[in-house]
């Protein structure tokens, strides 16, 4: 086994140990998608988890990358890859599997389309919506041998599409779209974090359960936030509201309106 082989597969054990991962898909497919793939060429910047400043690697040598590390896209905006143990830990709550047609909405430069694109199969599909016109072409081409994944250029609050049994965001909103709840199959999930204007928040998964929706709370977090998201106070208060209403016990409502749950 190559070093880089080797690296990979450590990565994979970590990240199912520490996360209980219970898709044998899912690690299937972290064991598969090469991350390297995915970034510019290296050296890269990285940083742990709670690393607050990057770190140069020694070369480019893609071994640097099997670690649960977060990668700089955009060093300036603090624009990073996602996390590889709380991405995977979401798409294990998530419950993706064979056949299912998945949306995502900022799918930066294409990993977690590519490892996604494993999980859901030839039978299943994979839309990758990201609103920085540089970003979502360096996606398309990273992403062109996946055959299931469409990645799109435009606003994941005005289309995305057919309706999907599973919607990932992967960016801060103030609170979920209706769009996003009235696009979802009957029993399917929707995950977005809910943020504030320091970027801090809490991310929250919502299941359509027939004719109304069950939202509940998954795990503290930090993230870059959405284009077009609130920047106000308001904004602010009603993502409280959400992470405080659904913290106490699973929030069933409806729809939508001016941000917050209702019956109508």
């Amino acid at each position: 086994m190559s070093d880089l082989a080797a690296a990979r597969a450590r990565y994979v054990e970590r990240i199912a140990k520490r996360e209980r991962i219970s898709s044998k898909r899912l690690l299937e497919a972290l064991a598969a998608v090469p991350r390297e793939d995915f970034l510019a060429r290296g050296p890269w910047r990285i940083k742990s988890e709670a690393a607050r400043s990057y770190r140069l690697t020694p070369d480019a040598d893609p071994v640097h990358l099997y670690d649960n590390v977060l990668v700089a896209i955009d060093a300036r905006r603090k624009l990073d890859t996602g996390l590889p143990s709380l991405w995977a830990h979401f798409i294990d709550l998530l419950d993706v599997g064979d056949k299912d047609h998945v949306v995502q909405i900022g799918c930066g430069l294409g990993y977690f389309s590519a490892v996604l694109s494993k999980i859901v199969g030839p039978k299943g599909s994979v839309r990758a919506i990201e609103c920085d016109e540089r970003l979502a072409a360096r996606a398309a081409n990273f992403l062109r041998a996946y055959r299931n994944v469409e990645v799109v250029q435009g606003d994941g609050c005005e289309d995305i599409g057919a309706p999907a049994d599973v919607i990932i965001v992967h960016a801060g909103f103030s609170h979920p779209h209706p769009l996003w709840l009235q696009s979802l199959r009957p029993r399917g999930r929707l995950l977005v974090p809910l943020t504030q204007r320091d970027r801090e928040g809490a991310v929250i998964r919502i299941t359509r359960r027939g004719k109304g929706f069950e939202a509940e709370p998954v795990q503290q977090i930090r993230i870059f936030p959405g284009r077009g998201r609130g920047t106000t106070a308001l904004d602010d208060r009603v993502a409280d509201w959400w992470q405080r209403a659904s913290a106490l016990a699973p929030l069933r409502f409806r729809g939508i309106e001016q941000g917050l749950p209702s019956d109508g």
